[in-house]
């Protein structure tokens, strides 16, 4: 049986390169979307477009600034998961905007501990029998690790600067995941979204 949520939002870059507005202080935080569209490269105009990346800190077994595969083109976050930490912090809410989120999925338990290599089928009436009808595959690449510039964002959103470390260590375990794009199309609220689990061998 296949584990189906929903969308709950869609969140896209706040500060298009074309919008003439001055940049942000956290570049990453986003703000709604009535749709995202994507491409093979990622969201279309978002902070984290693109076919390759630069590593980082990361990989710190690789030297800095090497050109790699884009495994971070989305970032998917739980209402739920959020509703945790928020409450671990000792806050009201935790948008997802201040996270850079992406994509926020409702129903799916224990959706920061799905499995690299899942796919999630966003849309259509199909429900994970039969074929596809749906728009967008993404791909899951690995949890998010929470950090520090998350947590700035966090702080500043709040007005209370000892959230940036506090994020961090709350946020353990629920900070969700990161995508990348299989099938190009377009996210929208209230889609349906399907996991795929990955094909593993099975015990003889």
């Amino acid at each position: 049986m296949r584990a189906i949520g929903a969308v709950a939002g869609v969140y896209g870059a706040a500060h298009a390169p074309s919008s003439g507005q001055p940049p942000s202080r956290h570049p990453f935080v986003t703000v709604s979307r009535d749709a995202l569209v994507l491409d093979p490269a990622g969201i279309v105009g978002d902070l984290h477009a693109g076919a390759t990346r630069i590593s980082g800190a990361r990989e710190p077994w690789l030297a800095r600034g090497l050109i790699l595969r884009n495994d971070r083109q989305v970032s998917a976050l739980c209402p739920e998961e959020l509703a945790e930490i928020a409450s671990r912090l000792g806050i009201d809410r935790l948008a997802p905007e201040w996270l850079g989120g992406n994509v926020l999925i409702g129903g799916l338990a224990g959706f920061s501990r799905i499995v690299p290599g899942s796919q999630l089928a966003f849309g259509g009436q199909w429900g994970g029998k039969g074929r596809f009808d749906g728009s967008a595959v993404l791909r899951v690449e690995a949890y998010n690790v929470p950090c520090r510039r998350a947590g700035a964002a966090v702080a500043a959103a709040t007005g209370r600067p000892e959230l940036t470390f506090a994020f961090v260590k709350a946020a353990a375990g629920l900070r969700g995941l990161v995508l990348s794009v299989d099938l190009a199309g377009t996210i929208m609220p209230d889609d349906a979204v399907v996991v795929i689990d990955p094909v593993t061998p099975k015990h003889g």
